[in-house]
């Protein structure tokens, strides 16, 4: 089982570390046909707008959706959480459309206004501390997503079939608790395709 971290810009390294220190295979996506090496992907955070502009530039978008339609899992973080959602608050145009929600870039504030606060996190049992950096949230959830976290009556964490997304970022603590449920995830997919073609 292989996890793929898009690697255009932002924090790409600290998944890495985070998914080799819990045991599994991880690799830099840098093109597309890296796409077809791995089970479940991680859009990290960085800066949204930015890394759309790479994605188009390098080719990224109708490849990552096609990942998607094969129900391969997804994981968001901060700005992947804006590239997944399927409405940008305003005016603006969605990128991925993964996840039937709405979501409002910067939600908490600039980067003067990150902060870090402890969750209460659906199916966990001890609070999570969570590191907002120019954090968005969601502000408007479709039918069949499950919030896992909220924070401020904000939606900070959802997942929705096989795509998971989170307002904040797992990979800048030493709780690891995020990355395993994304794991789970994928480990369920992998399994899916073992009996399809068994």
């Amino acid at each position: 089982m292989t996890i793929g971290v898009l690697g255009l810009q932002g924090a790409v390294e600290e998944h890495l570390n985070q998914i080799k220190a819990a045991g599994e295979q991880a690799i830099i996506v840098k093109k597309p046909e890296q796409l077809l090496e791995i089970d479940g992907l991680i859009i990290p955070g960085g800066e949204s707008t930015t890394m759309r502009k790479l994605m188009d530039r390098y080719g990224f978008m109708e490849p990552i959706k096609t990942f998607f339609e094969g129900k391969k899992p997804i994981f968001g973080t901060c700005a992947g959480m804006v590239l997944a959602a399927n409405e940008l608050t305003g005016d603006e145009k969605a990128y991925l459309g993964l996840m039937d929600i709405s979501v409002k870039r910067n939600g908490f504030g600039r980067q003067r206004d990150s902060f870090e606060a402890e969750l209460s996190i659906k199916g966990m049992e001890d609070p999570y501390k969570a590191v907002f950096i120019r954090a968005p949230f969601a502000d408007g959830i479709g039918e069949g997503v499950e919030i896992l976290a909220v924070y401020e009556e904000n939606v900070v964490a959802a997942r929705q079939d096989h795509v998971l997304v989170s307002a904040f970022h797992p990979e800048l603590t030493g709780d690891d608790r995020f990355l395993q449920l994304f794991i789970e995830m994928v480990k369920t997919s992998v399994s899916k395709v073992e009996l399809k073609t068994c």
